[in-house]
């Protein structure tokens, strides 16, 4: 562990620790004024001491309309000469999401990275393969401050260029690599189809995008490394915010910086754990832009208990997906992710894939383009597998070896809508 007092500490302790900062952290955002400073005296709360962990549930929400509306610096509860840097992410639909720090928030943020590498099995002489991208994006400036404060090498590589990375892989001896788990598959098969050897690397650091199970098999596959997950939004900090440990059994949530619950996405009422439901955190100790329960819209499920590693954080599951990502497909929806187990779970395809919501018709249909992991046309199997297992109906078209579009810069591309004009994949009518 990076922190063991902190990410061992007993339950009591950690909750009167909680408590003492939400008290500190409404406080700030009364005297910041501001759209969460004014919702809070609107519900009678006139200082800290007016909250407790019980009542969390009973303030109000904080939402990313609030950081559209509030672009860029309205939600500081700082002075604007204190912020040390901006961060962020285009935002859903293309609108942008800007995030500033304080020094103090760099620090903590590189104390959460650092946490999440020694999740991993990393520590000081760790030589650790960041090819995660540079940038707004928190995720490679995130990792390298992590990497950093844990007194590990860093190779700041950064996304593409997969001939080059694998060389400096190689070169370089890293153990741990850091990337989506998309790029971490392609990594692995382009060292497969080059004959690079990758001894060294035993573990891998993966994020930015959902994935399940049944991909993590098929990136170990092809990767010699324990794959973990990595959960983080800009909003909240970046990259951090949770990490699986080496036993692979959920995500370790830093409580002790950020207060997670889970709610009903249509009620926002708390649900109970072990259910799914949308992950809402509280930032107590963020300065420049702390925020008092932010809905993430995306899904997971919490538990509690202590884990072989010796942590005693809630752990949050694996995401789902997200609340504005479900698709509705002839009355059924489904996340992607979910469609990606069942695909990947056959063992019949490559895990490379893409789902086409085909909106050329009033009732939209859902095209799922794949390619056959060996000879044959799998498409029939396929078809009735995510029937019986989603009762999805869905067009499966097996395509060309190579077809489906591998990652090397940014996020995965899993859901293309078709309004009109040529396909999105060649090969679909």
């Amino acid at each position: 562990m990076f922190d063991p007092k902190a990410e061992a500490m007993s339950r009591d302790e950690r909750a009167a620790l909680q408590r003492h900062r939400l008290w500190g952290l409404v406080d700030r955002l009364l005297a910041a004024g501001g759209v969460q400073g004014r919702r809070l005296k609107e519900a009678g709360v006139s200082g800290g001491a007016d909250v407790t962990l019980g009542t969390l549930a009973d303030l109000p929400f904080t939402t990313k309309q609030d950081l559209w509306d509030h672009y860029p610096f309205g939600m500081l509860a700082v002075p604007r000469d204190q912020v040390a840097a901006v961060h962020g992410s285009s935002g859903t639909r293309g609108r942008p999401t800007l995030v500033a720090y304080t020094r103090a928030d760099l620090d903590l943020w590189a104390a959460m990275c650092a946490r999440s590498l020694a999740c991993a099995g990393a520590g000081p002489g760790s030589v650790v393969h960041n090819a995660y991208g540079y940038g707004l994006f928190t995720g490679g400036i995130g990792i390298h401050q992590g990497a950093v404060a844990l007194g590990a090498t860093v190779v700041p590589m950064s996304g593409g260029m997969t001939e080059r990375q694998l060389r400096l892989l190689a070169d370089l001896r890293a153990d741990v690599l850091t990337c989506t788990p998309a790029y971490a598959l392609r990594l692995g098969e382009a060292a497969a189809e080059a004959g690079v050897e990758l001894p060294a690397l035993r573990a891998g650091v993966l994020g930015a995008e959902p994935w399940t199970e049944e991909l993590r098999a098929a990136v170990e596959a092809v990767l010699p490394i324990k794959a973990v997950d990595i959960y983080g939004l800009s909003e909240v900090i970046g990259p951090g915010v949770a990490t699986e440990c080496l036993e692979q059994d959920g995500l370790h949530v830093n409580e002790d910086h950020f207060v997670v619950e889970a709610v009903d996405p249509a009620t926002g009422a708390p649900v109970p754990d072990g259910e799914p439901g949308e992950l809402v955190f509280t930032t107590p100790t963020k300065q420049a832009l702390p925020l008092l329960r932010y809905r993430t819209g995306d899904i997971a499920a919490l538990t509690r208990g202590d884990c072989p590693c010796g942590r005693t954080l809630t752990r949050m599951s694996k995401i789902r997906g997200r609340a504005d990502d479900m698709l509705v497909i002839r009355g059924v929806n489904v996340y992607p992710s979910e469609v990606e187990r069942v695909l990947l779970g056959t063992g019949l395809v490559v895990p490379h894939y893409q789902l086409v919501v085909d909106r050329r018709a009033a009732a939209p249909r859902l095209v799922v383009a794949c390619e056959a992991a060996t000879a044959g046309d799998p498409a029939d199997a396929l078809a009735r597998a995510l029937r019986e297992g989603l009762g999805l109906s869905a067009d499966v078209r097996v395509l060309p070896a190579g077809t489906v579009p591998r990652v090397e810069i940014g996020k995965a591309v899993r859901v293309v809508s078709w309004d009109g004009g040529d396909p999105p994949l060649a090969g679909l009518d």
